[in-house]
């Protein structure tokens, strides 16, 4: 869970894309109550989108929603979910239908993750990665498209990642969960197009002020290693947050079974040398 000094609103924002353009529309947000998702559910509403912010820490979500509201001026409702059980996900999205009679934009971002060599990961760990990733991502997309997308069409967003386009080291779990859900992106885009259904994914690459980082080894980005970087710098929630907007606003009317990557260019020229990693690294093995 990402500490409190880390997940704050937006101290300014200039708007790339008009104020309105989510106006009216509702978010249903997993992983909303920290980290990137945190500031996707900020900068939607930004733009007019009331929000559900869903994870499995009620007292975390409920401080989030607190100052996404304060911040923003628009609404948030937490939901406690753990998006593993497919009775309590459908439970959460009626509980949002109840509040605000639709779900528009549907935002995959439940995550797990932690750094560890395939040797010595679990069986569980590996388990419990597709299952919160995976899984949820499923479960979370057949309920709010049984409850109220099939008959009203929508954009869901599935939050993807690198890590398996280079066979990423120590990330066996996450690449697989995660190549897993860009294989849902395509087949839900075939599937349920035809009800007015666009199924969009985003893949960060590294984003600085974000649990991930801390984990997966902040001192792994130091300035020698963002030089090799194409845009030598790392990403920021905002610019996957902007991107989301992008995704989820008309401007992407025709977008769809499509995973649009935001890293700078990173798993181009990223280093993926085992020496490199292991010595990185090596204290948090």
């Amino acid at each position: 869970m990402a500490s409190p000094d880390v997940d704050v609103c937006l101290t300014s924002y200039d708007y790339v894309f008009k104020p309105d353009i989510l106006t009216g529309k509702v978010a249903f947000i997993t992983g909303g109550g920290s980290g990137i998702c945190f500031t996707i559910a900020e900068i939607f509403m930004r733009h007019q989108c009331n929000t559900v912010i869903a994870s499995r820490k009620y007292n975390r979500l409920q401080e989030s929603a607190k100052k996404l509201e304060s911040a923003t001026g628009q609404r948030c409702l937490p939901i406690q979910v753990d998006v593993r059980k497919p009775e309590e996900v459908l439970r959460s999205v009626e509980q949002a239908l109840n509040h605000y009679g639709r779900i528009d934009i549907l935002v995959n971002g439940a995550a797990g993750n932690f750094p560890a060599p395939a040797s010595s990961l679990s069986f569980n760990g590996f388990k419990t990665v597709l299952e919160i990733d995976t899984v949820g991502t499923f479960n979370t997309c057949k309920a709010v498209y049984e409850k109220y997308m099939r008959d009203h069409g929508g954009v869901i967003i599935n939050i993807s990642a690198t890590l398996f386009y280079r066979g990423q080291l120590f990330q066996i779990h996450a690449s697989a969960a995660k190549a897993a859900i860009d294989s849902m992106t395509m087949t839900l885009c075939n599937e349920w197009g035809p009800q007015g259904i666009r199924v969009v994914g985003i893949a960060p690459g590294p984003i600085a002020d974000t649990e991930g980082i801390r984990r997966l080894g902040a001192g792994m980005f130091d300035e020698e290693v963002l030089r090799n970087f194409p845009l030598q710098r790392m990403g920021t929630k905002r610019d996957v947050g902007d991107c989301a907007v992008f995704a989820a606003s008309p401007a992407a009317n025709y977008i769809s079974g499509h995973t649009i990557v935001v890293d700078g260019g990173h798993w181009m020229t990223c280093d993926n040398n085992f020496s490199f990693y292991s010595k990185q690294m090596g204290a948090k093995l």
